[in-house]
């Protein structure tokens, strides 16, 4: 891939109308195939829990999966929610993947819980916010687990223990903090880690959070200087019509998460199509969403996300891409999302 900025994909693995979940993870880790043939950088799995339209609920899972498909890319979390997790063990999982694919493995870490209260609460099973207070702790003591130096525990009486993710680490995983607050933004500055401002999801506060990134950094061991990308959800297709009618049904499911009306499976264009006409769900946010979103023809949206990098001061873009299917597309794979693919790296 010849043109600027570098493009990275998040998956979100989601599941449309009467897909079965090995139906729509074998579509994504083809896509993941996809992107690694295309020339992407970086490939990212996101953590959400029960979700009928989202089945990314194992990052290191699909990475291990996606590693025997891949060759080149580099694979991640985008990200693993941390405060649902011992970090001991997320240190070793995602030691055993770089040990599987060394050199291309990113452990991208989020404070956010990645679901409702109740199946936070099932994740956490000491409460629903104690693990949150001590993120910054235990994002320090993954980055020295994973390092082949390994962590010492010290205890109060007296005496060292020597932990490691794995016994003989020769690469290390890249760790990233990902976030949509100044928080996330302040610690990585604070423990000189690189940065992702989760701009599909919102945008709004992108630009302080850069800003408190960048003016806030201090240098660390493993980076020198600040680092960050942005993400942003994209629908490229032949036409402006095509990437219209692909894009509704994402704009229809972020409505009701705005709105806090029951989620379902994806829809199909066909079931979206029909459903806005009847009840407007998505009508008042469609502007808003077009404005923010890549949508359109490969020349324009290319365009626009050069626009946004340089107006940001990023060489990287990981892009979500949201195209829906129609009804008549094979369950098995993701046309729609393969297409987006392939049109922005042509």
């Amino acid at each position: 891939m010849s043109s600027s900025p570098a493009l990275s994909v998040l998956d979100l693995v989601s599941v449309r109308t009467g897909q079965s979940s090995a139906q729509a993870v074998a579509s994504s880790l083809a896509l993941a195939a996809r992107a690694d043939d295309l020339g992407y950088r970086r490939y990212w799995f996101a953590e959400h829990h029960n979700m009928p339209a989202v089945a990314s609920t194992t990052p290191p899972v699909l990475v291990a999966a996606a590693a025997g498909r891949t060759h080149r890319i580099r694979l991640g979390s985008g990200g693993v929610m941390l405060p649902n997790h011992s970090p001991l063990v997320v240190a070793e999982q995602f030691a055993a993947l770089e040990a599987i694919a060394p050199g291309r493995i990113d452990l991208g870490l989020g404070r956010a819980p990645g679901s409702d209260p109740v199946i936070t609460q099932l994740l956490r099973q000491s409460g629903t916010t104690s693990d949150v207070d001590r993120f910054p702790d235990n994002v320090r003591d993954i980055v020295s687990l994973v390092s082949p130096e390994g962590a010492t525990v010290r205890f109060t009486s007296g005496g060292t223990y020597d932990v490691h993710a794995t016994p003989a680490a020769t690469s290390t995983p890249e760790v990233w903090l990902l976030g949509s607050s100044d928080y996330s933004a302040q610690l990585a500055a604070a423990m000189g880690l690189p940065y992702v401002f989760a701009n599909h999801f919102s945008g709004d506060g992108l630009e302080r959070a850069l800003d408190l990134y960048r003016q806030g950094f201090q240098p660390s061991e493993t980076l020198a200087a600040p680092r960050t990308f942005l993400t942003a959800n994209a629908v490229v297709a032949p036409t402006a019509a095509e990437a219209d009618e692909r894009m509704l049904p994402q704009a229809r499911m972020m409505a009701r998460l705005r709105g806090g009306r029951p989620l379902g499976p994806l829809e199909t264009v066909e079931e979206a199509a029909a459903a806005e006409a009847a009840d407007g769900l998505a009508t008042p946010l469609i502007d808003v969403m077009r404005s923010r979103w890549f949508v359109g023809v490969p020349d324009e949206v290319r365009t626009r996300l050069a626009a946004f990098a340089t107006r940001h001061g990023v060489d990287e873009v990981m892009i979500s891409p949201v195209a829906a299917p129609y009804a008549a597309e094979p369950f098995d794979t993701a046309s729609g999302r393969v297409q987006t693919l392939e049109l922005l790296a042509a």
